[in-house]
């Protein structure tokens, strides 16, 4: 039998919430570690939608057992190219974990919207799932804009079709919004509402184009402005608010 942890609880409520909120990853990436298999609740592998009392349950994740969270941290960081967005060191290289002031080096730290290896800009990294998914899932309506270069110019008539977008692997990847730089047609600011794995490069990629240059500069409210590339700090309440501010 399960027996109490002493940790206060809510009481009971769904397996991808609790690691959500216990800093494990978003809710989307908890839903997809149920799914296969890398979860267990009192020894038993866990189920999608199982409810879990943290004050109770045993909930193991990946090998590793699952606390309540006790302390949220909200981290800006202005990713250089080089590095990737992963807390996986197998697979070689810097990771965005390497700059991250070593007072936060113990919590679990994730990035909320990955920027893939050749891109560049502003990166969230939390331990707060609940405000991850809030951020990332299209029905928050949280908008990101990027500045990209292209390999050629840009006809604006293709505008009404990357809007409507594509299909690739089973995925409609489709931008918010397209601007054109007025003085450099390959120049463009795209806004997205979702977040695809490279969505950008990807749909550039289906209509004959190479994204030379990809970064992100705003997330909902929250303005890069002139943060040196490779530094990263905590966000004040009013910079976490505004990142639900379009």
């Amino acid at each position: 039998m399960p027996q109490s942890s002493g940790v206060p609880s809510e009481g009971p409520m769904r397996i991808h919430k609790f690691l959500a909120q216990a800093g494990v990853c978003s809710r989307r990436e908890a839903e997809r570690l149920v799914a296969s298999g890398s979860v267990m609740i009192n020894g038993k592998l866990a189920v999608t939608g199982q409810p879990v009392d943290p004050a109770v349950d045993t909930v193991i994740c990946e090998g590793q057992h699952i606390k309540p969270l006790g302390r949220t941290v909200v981290l800006m960081m202005n990713k250089p190219r080089g590095y990737l967005c992963t807390n996986d060191d197998s697979h070689g290289g810097q990771t965005v974990f390497d700059m991250v002031p070593p007072e936060y080096g113990k919590l679990r730290l994730f990035c909320v919207g990955r920027l893939d290896k050749d891109s560049e800009g502003l990166l969230i990294l939390t331990n707060d799932g609940e405000l991850a998914n809030k951020v990332m899932h299209p029905s928050g309506g949280v908008i990101k804009r990027y500045e990209i270069i292209l390999n050629r110019d840009y006809d604006p008539t293709l505008t009404p079709r990357l809007l409507k977008g594509a299909v690739e692997e089973g995925e409609h990847l489709r931008f918010k919004k397209v601007i054109r730089h007025p003085d450099n047609a390959a120049h463009l600011e795209i806004h997205l509402d979702q977040g695809r794995k490279r969505e950008i490069r990807r749909l550039f990629e289906i209509f004959g184009f190479h994204v030379k240059t990809l970064r992100r500069f705003q997330i909902g409210g929250l303005v890069i402005r002139k943060m040196p590339l490779g530094d990263c700090r905590p966000l004040s309440r009013k910079e976490i608010d505004s990142l639900f501010e379009n």
